[in-house]
């Protein structure tokens, strides 16, 4: 008689075919690489001789760097320039966000002037704008509301771009307006539009579907570029000395080298400053983009309880199955 659960022969017959199925195990033996390991020992040692020789040269005046990387002056500057970059990005994420509605609405005037913006924001440098900033305060002394070739309706002085500190922020806020409207409407576009949908169908308003359902998932695609941004925005407010705005970290730094004729010393104070603030920025934006990212990554699959691969001789298949479908029940 042969075995029912083992067509084709007894279940000794079977034994040596189930045994050929299972295999030997492979014993896998990793490639070697000896120009990975030759490239990265080069890498090392141009590395050690940079930093050695960068030690030993004068030129560089390290004394002069740890005298003056905690001086008062420099401390003050620094938080000039991250006040420079809070509020420069908060308005330019505001006026982007409205900006990128602004082009995906229908309205084709509206979605005219907010590519008009972009266009000029966008293909102008950001030295050349803050320069024109600068000098707006003589094109337009006084400025007016009113109707053209009319007596205006309210006139008073244009203050506002006379204080340096606020002509920076706007400057710099109004080109990241530009670059981020594009970060954010790539962002929003990057949803479904099923999800608004379902939402409409669940009667929810535009406001709650925006709110609940498109900003939370177009948050994994803005956030990393946002990020950047605002890495680029710290480093971007040295050039506020177009305006010209001096109180920055990099203008001190530069009016200080200019007394004390040590010009190398300074440029490394201000950079190490930059590359604390950045390395801050970078840490911070690693735990926002995971805590967008929770949900949006596939599952690890869990172990089977059943291990793959060919049955042994006389297993229960029919046990197996049912278990399947008890699994998929639950």
């Amino acid at each position: 008689m042969t075995n029912p659960q083992s067509p084709g022969g007894t279940a000794a017959e079977n034994e040596p075919l189930a045994a050929e199925q299972e295999g030997e195990a492979i014993k896998a033996v990793p490639l070697r690489h000896p120009w990975r390991v030759l490239i990265a020992v080069l890498l090392v040692l141009m590395l050690a001789v940079f930093v050695i020789d960068a030690a030993q040269r004068e030129d560089f005046g390290w004394a002069n760097v740890g005298k003056y990387i905690f001086d008062k002056r420099i401390s003050q500057a620094a938080l000039v320039t991250l006040q420079l970059t809070v509020y420069a990005m908060v308005i330019a994420i505001v006026l982007g966000l409205v900006l990128a509605i602004m082009r995906l609405s229908p309205n084709p005037v509206v979605k005219s002037v907010a590519w008009l913006y972009i266009w000029v924001f966008r293909g102008t440098p950001v030295y050349v704008q803050l320069v024109f900033w600068g000098i707006v305060a003589l094109i337009y002394p006084v400025l007016t509301v009113g109707v053209p070739f009319m007596t205006p309706w309210i006139s008073f002085q244009n203050d506002i771009f006379t204080n340096l500190f606020v002509t920076a922020v706007i400057g710099l806020a109004l080109n990241e307006a530009a670059y981020m409207s594009e970060i954010v409407r790539a962002g929003l576009l990057s949803v479904d539009e099923g999800q608004e949908e379902a939402s409409r169908a669940l009667a929810m308003s535009w406001g709650q579907t925006m709110r609940v359902v498109v900003v939370p998932q177009a948050m994994r695609i803005i956030i990393p570029p946002t990020g950047n941004e605002v890495i680029s925005m710290l480093k971007t407010t040295s050039l506020v000395a177009a305006i010209p705005l001096s109180i920055d970290l990099y203008g001190v730094s530069r009016g200080i080298s200019a007394v004390t004729f040590t010009p190398v010393p300074l440029l490394i104070v201000a950079s190490l400053w930059y590359l604390l603030f950045t390395s801050i920025l970078m840490v911070g934006q690693h735990f926002i983009e995971k805590r967008f990212a929770r949900g949006s990554g596939q599952r690890k699959a869990e172990k089977s309880p059943h291990p793959r691969g060919p049955l042994p001789a006389g297993a229960d298949i029919t046990n197996i199955r049912v278990d399947n479908k008890t699994e998929g029940k639950q």
